[in-house]
């Protein structure tokens, strides 16, 4: 089985703009079943992923063209581009439905009104906004793993785990639903295990920007912060090299952040984009699709939507005490039980403490 490599559209590098490559992996095939509706009888199983950064950033990105790559290796024909901007998004949807492609995925919640405008354009296309928070329509559907569950999770190991008595969290999008929960989330998750417990967020200009993700990890170490979380893509690393540098603990996003200070990083969120992406294709080639918002999280049994883990195998570092280890295993059974039940507030997000 041959694979084809086309690039359409200039690479970033030469204008500033999106970069695009279209992998074909044999005979694209025929879906079984109608998506949304007879008008989807036997659409071809195509789906496109459109990135807003570099898919080798070890973050947020390369966790979703995770998802891509598994349904390539499920014989679907797969297409990507990457460093979309938001002046861009309306116009890469339309360009992949109007190629055919049955399945479109804008991999931020920042494609959301994007997809809900180029929608009701073009029927026969499913697009899938990867972190949304809303459906709309009969093809636009969002999915997400609950920000606010893994949030609260690593709030509790940071209060546990700090000695200064002081935590941080930098991050970027303020307000964006997503970074609201898993902001919001932190701070609650801190506060509850540790009411004495300093806060502090900041908010940064981009998602992308190691360097000015690095300065404000490094503003937070020297006001006495000794773990420091974060939301961003290739900005995570930013804070990664921080708490190396200064012997704190951070969480990573990746095993590759991982790898970057093995003595800073207690845990990442591993996100489940393969397993969510795959399971949304799924519902689209069989017709049930369309218009939906799923939440995974540690109450739906079929997948959580994420994980912590340190390295393979290994949820957290061996540093984290068995007794805070036990702590959050046991928030974990509580949040899938819903004994446990989380509502996050816009001012639980705030900047500042």
């Amino acid at each position: 089985m041959s694979t084809t490599h086309a690039k359409f559209m200039h690479s970033a590098a030469q204008t500033g703009g999106p970069s695009r490559r279209v992998f074909m992996t044999g005979t694209a095939g025929l879906a079984a079943a109608a998506i949304g509706g007879p008008a989807f009888a036997q659409a071809p199983k195509k789906a496109a992923f459109l990135f807003p950064g570099s898919i080798n950033d070890q973050s947020w990105n390369a966790q979703g063209y995770a998802g891509a790559e598994r349904l390539k290796s499920a014989g679907w024909e797969i297409a990507y581009t990457e460093n979309v901007q938001a002046a861009d998004m309306v116009e890469a949807l339309r360009d992949y439905a109007r190629r055919e492609f049955s399945v479109v995925v804008g991999h931020t919640g920042r494609f959301l009104s994007a997809a809900q405008r180029v929608g009701p354009e073009f029927a026969r296309t499913q697009f899938f906004v990867g972190s949304g928070s809303a459906g709309a329509g009969q093809n636009v559907s969002s999915i997400d793993y609950n920000n606010a569950h893994f949030g609260y999770l690593m709030g509790t190991l940071a209060a546990r785990m700090s000695k200064s008595g002081k935590i941080g969290s930098v991050n970027s999008l303020e307000g964006l639903p997503n970074v609201v929960a898993q902001v919001g989330g932190f701070r609650k998750g801190a506060k509850a295990a540790r009411a004495d417990i300093e806060v502090r967020v900041v908010y940064i200009k981009g998602m992308e920007d190691a360097a000015e993700a690095k300065e404000a990890a490094l503003s937070l170490a020297g006001g006495g912060a000794d773990f420091i979380s974060g939301k961003l893509n290739a900005g995570q690393s930013g804070i990664i090299q921080a708490a190396k540098e200064k012997g704190i603990y951070a969480n990573g996003r990746s095993y590759g952040h991982t790898a970057i200070a093995p003595e800073a990083v207690l845990t990442n969120i591993i996100e489940g984009w393969s397993d969510m992406y795959f399971a949304a294709a799924g519902a689209a080639a069989s017709g049930k699709a369309g218009g939906q918002y799923v939440l995974y999280g540690l109450n739906t049994p079929e997948s959580p939507g994420a994980e912590l883990s340190v390295a393979d195998g290994k949820a957290f570092a061996p540093i984290v005490p068995q007794a805070v280890v036990d702590e959050i295993e046991a928030i974990k059974k509580k949040l899938a039980s819903g004994e446990l039940q989380l509502s996050v507030t816009r001012d639980d997000a705030r900047g500042g403490t």
